[in-house]
């Protein structure tokens, strides 16, 4: 089953995890309304189609402007500029191939200040059957190289169906990630949910 990051974030949402606020637009008109719903000062317009490497993908059309399918802006306006140029636009990543694939859809959300980028994704290991965790102090972005480049930095690990989730994974991510103090707390609390 593939969904758009937006049903992910609802999902997430759906069971306390702390995301960002977010609307999706799927016409141009609605764009402006859309940002001007979120706080500011920064939003993200992000191209939603099923593939990754959105960020550092390129659209086929040039009135999409030459940045990828994740834009960062600092005014309700230009969120509302980068999402009419991406809707309706060929999105070409790494995972499309060279035909990419149509936005019809644009999630616009508040955006915030990095301090650093940390990268955790639950996957099903069909090898498995298992749901594995993979975190990194390296990647968001950029996953896939230091997956090549530095396999080391990567910590994967699968949970065992017969005993789920315990505590003890949620420090173990925490660790991983390079946590402290109370955030080790909450890391094992949210990923219990």
């Amino acid at each position: 089953m593939n969904i758009h990051e937006y049903q992910a974030k609802g999902l997430l949402r759906s069971y306390g995890a702390p995301v960002s606020d977010g609307r999706i637009v799927v016409k141009s008109e609605d764009a402006k309304t859309a940002a001007g719903e979120l706080d500011g000062p920064i939003w993200v317009v992000k191209a939603q189609i099923h593939a990754g490497g959105r960020g550092k993908g390129s659209f086929k059309e040039q009135d999409a402007g030459e940045s990828g399918g994740v834009r960062i802006a600092t005014s309700v306006e230009q969120a509302a500029d980068e999402a009419k140029k991406m809707l309706g636009r060929t999105l070409v990543t790494h995972q499309t191939g060279p035909i990419g694939k149509q936005v019809n859809r644009v999630y616009i959300e508040q955006g915030a200040e990095i301090e650093r980028e940390l990268y955790l994704a639950l996957l099903v290991d069909r090898a498995t059957s298992r749901v594995s965790f993979v975190c990194s102090t390296e990647g968001g972005m950029d996953i896939e190289d230091v997956a090549a480049t530095n396999p080391e930095k990567i910590l994967s690990f699968s949970i065992d169906p017969a005993t789920s989730y315990q505590a003890f994974h949620g420090r173990k991510i925490a660790f991983a990630l390079g946590l402290e103090n109370s955030q080790v707390k909450e890391c094992v609390k949210l990923m219990g949910q």
